[in-house]
């Protein structure tokens, strides 16, 4: 970002200290006792992730060195150590009480559930892990779980995790062409699946995707397949290739020692996304992966033996991964895992899983919140979440009001909101509040966790002034990070580590964001820089007008995308969704146009403003600005679209252009 950046003017003045009931009870209790964290991790990285290692997690044999960074980009974290993470997460807590502790606990879509305790998961690993190595996979296989939210995909992950295969999960909602051209990169050895899904109310057929996705032999590496009976529907079977998983289980042993892995060995591989070309196969390793997430799921979400915690997300995420399976388990704590969304049919469903279940934690992202909020506080009103202690926000940046609205319909202004910055590359949380120790801003993921070295630079990599927008950067290796991109060495060099200059030959991790640090030193990620407009030399991020305009009472949601223009260089367009109770209409447009420039500057009204019923989104809740910049400039869509949840939106607001 260049030197005309412009300030940000949505300065937050809201300050919320943690609550002291909260934080005397709180790992970390304190800033004091952040910033003590956070210097020691500064002074001497290596030495403070060996420590937390050596008391955090089993290990079959000690590492020569923590981290390797002779050949950097390239990380190596406790080289020579032996571990598993299945292990982990499963067998030590067997020995203590919870061996007989709920560890999973499942909530189907049409209203069935189940419980798993830790010994009875660990069973269920174990069979599974016999019948991959019966079906022929080894050490090093690639093997794909395109599954719904049942408990097989997690057992299916931990399964590949004991025995060392490689797993790569593929969202149920996948097309066939997406899971083809997945297969392929990975050279997938064994897909594992299910007959089909339930997904708003209506069956997704898993099995015969897989099938169409490896005809005519599409995919030559696939040699099995193995398929979770879910929904019961009739389901073509090919002898030899596929295999009931239930049958399978009837005669696999519950006795499946865990093998011990190199800590570099590979852990899984989770495709992501580009804006064009093929998807990135982004490679985490076992042990710094391990580390990390239980790291910060131990201290950012304050685990205790009494939560009972969920994260909304797919396992067919890295939110899934990381905070569903991963990170809980290996704390011992109990997981919810949702099989459901939140749909017309059903709009309290995720309220009705909490007052359930007694949720004390709730991670979700800023996209369902703002679809709650659309659909209004007298549906969570009735339900009674007194349970809840922390909520959570992952996925992408919360506007302040949305921010808000959950602190004060969901957490009853009572519970501390953890605004959580990370990526699929980071393999966990990099920037967030840390809920006992620091007060928090609504809208700001506040201060970087112990240990990662955050920044906000110029393209020469120096530190740019507080409130002045620049590039997020992390100075200094970390265990969770990624080590690859998977068959492509060059590319993870150039996608991540050289769009910045090495600072004394220093390498920085670019992550692709803008983002600025306050006179708190509070880090505001800004998106995307794609999503970053230039109006007459001005430089703005869409996080700023689309904050904006959601501080309009009208306003459940806005995403903002800049339009060519001879004269201006970009002209703003933003595209909204309306409150129930209001309606479009040009004086409403003509008024938050000039809200947008009373909250920010003339500089930032919009040029154009649309409504629609809804926005295009991946599958994960993040808004797809790309394809509404193609949309606004009238121009054809190109690129992958493979993540994006619903194709009739982008018919409909082309018809509406």
């Amino acid at each position: 970002m260049s030197d005309t950046t412009i300030e940000s003017i949505l300065h937050e003045q809201r300050l919320f200290q943690p609550a002291p009931e909260f934080s005397q009870g709180a790992t970390v209790n304190s800033l004091a006792a952040y910033e003590e964290l956070y210097a020691k991790a500064a002074a001497d990285p290596a030495a403070f992730w060996g420590e937390l290692a050596q008391q955090e997690l089993h290990w079959f044999k000690p590492w020569k060195q923590v981290l390797d960074w002779s050949n950097p980009p390239f990380a190596k974290w406790f080289d020579g150590g032996k571990i598993n993470i299945s292990y982990n997460c499963l067998d030590r807590h067997l020995t203590t009480d919870r061996r007989n502790k709920p560890a999973l606990v499942w909530e189907g879509e049409p209203g069935d559930s189940r419980t798993l305790t830790y010994f009875e998961l660990h069973q269920e690993v174990c069979q599974m892990a016999n019948t991959l190595l019966k079906l022929g996979v080894v050490k090093g296989d690639r093997v794909a779980i395109y599954m719904p939210m049942i408990p097989e995909a997690a057992t299916a992950m931990l399964a590949c995790a004991r025995i060392g295969a490689v797993h790569t999960v593929i969202f149920g909602g996948f097309s066939a062409e997406a899971v083809r051209d997945r297969l392929n990169a990975g050279e997938v050895k064994l897909v594992i699946t299910a007959d089909g899904g339930w997904r708003k109310d209506a069956i997704v057929p898993l099995k015969l995707q897989v099938d169409n996705a490896i005809a005519d032999s599409a995919c030559p590496s696939v040699a099995k397949i193995l398929v979770v009976q879910r929904t019961k529907q009739e389901t073509a079977m090919v002898a030899n290739r596929d295999h009931w998983w239930h049958e399978e289980q009837a005669t696999a042993s519950t006795d499946c020692p865990a093998a011990e892995l190199d800590a570099e060995d590979l852990l899984f591989i989770l495709y992501t996304s580009g804006s064009t070309g093929k998807p990135k196969g982004v490679v985490h390793t076992t042990g710094g992966y391990n580390l990390y997430t239980h790291m910060t799921t131990k201290w950012i979400f304050d685990i205790k033996d009494s939560d009972v915690y969920w994260c909304t997300a797919d396992v067919g995420w890295i939110t899934g991964h990381s905070y569903i399976v991963y990170g809980p388990l290996s704390n011992g704590a109990t997981t919810v895992m949702y099989e459901g969304a939140p749909r017309p049919s059903n709009p309290g469903c995720f309220w009705d899983v909490i007052e359930k279940y007694k949720v004390t934690i709730f991670y979700t992202a800023p996209t369902a919140i703002r679809t709650f909020i659309k659909m209004g506080e007298e549906i969570p009103n009735t339900r009674d979440m007194s349970s809840l202690r922390l909520l959570g926000t992952v996925g992408e940046p919360i506007n302040p009001e949305a921010w808000m609205w959950y602190h004060r319909v969901i957490g009853k202004e009572r519970c501390p909101i953890v605004d959580t910055w990370w990526q699929t590359e980071t393999g966990g949380i990099m920037i967030t509040p840390l809920p006992g120790a620091i007060a928090t801003k609504p809208g700001s993921a506040t201060r970087p966790f112990p240990g990662i070295i955050a920044d906000v630079v110029d393209l020469d990599g120096q530190p740019v002034p507080r409130n002045t927008g620049g590039y997020l950067v992390v100075r200094h290796p970390w265990p969770g990070m990624m080590r690859t991109v998977y068959g492509e060495p060059d590319r993870f060099c150039t996608t991540y580590w050289e769009h910045i200059a090495p600072i004394d030959g220093k390498y920085l991790y670019f992550a692709g964001d803008g983002a600025r640090q306050d006179e708190d030193g509070y880090f505001w990620v800004m998106g995307r820089i794609d999503d970053v407009i230039n109006v007459s030399g001005h430089r703005l991020g869409t996080m700023e007008v689309e904050s904006a305009l959601v501080s309009h009472p009208a306003v459940a949601e806005a995403a903002v995308v800049g339009k060519p223009d001879d004269l201006k260089g970009e002209e703003i367009v933003a595209f909204i969704t309306l409150e129930h109770t209001f309606t479009a209409s040009d004086a409403l447009i003509k008024e938050l146009k000039q809200h947008v420039g009373k909250e920010i500057g003339a500089i930032a009204r919009p040029g154009d403003i649309r409504f629609t019923d809804s926005l295009p989104k991946t599958r994960s809740g993040k808004i797809m600005r790309r394809l509404l910049r193609t949309i606004a400039a009238g121009e054809e869509i190109t690129g992958d679209t493979s993540t994006l949840e619903d194709r009739s939106v982008l018919d409909r607001l082309r018809q509406d252009t």
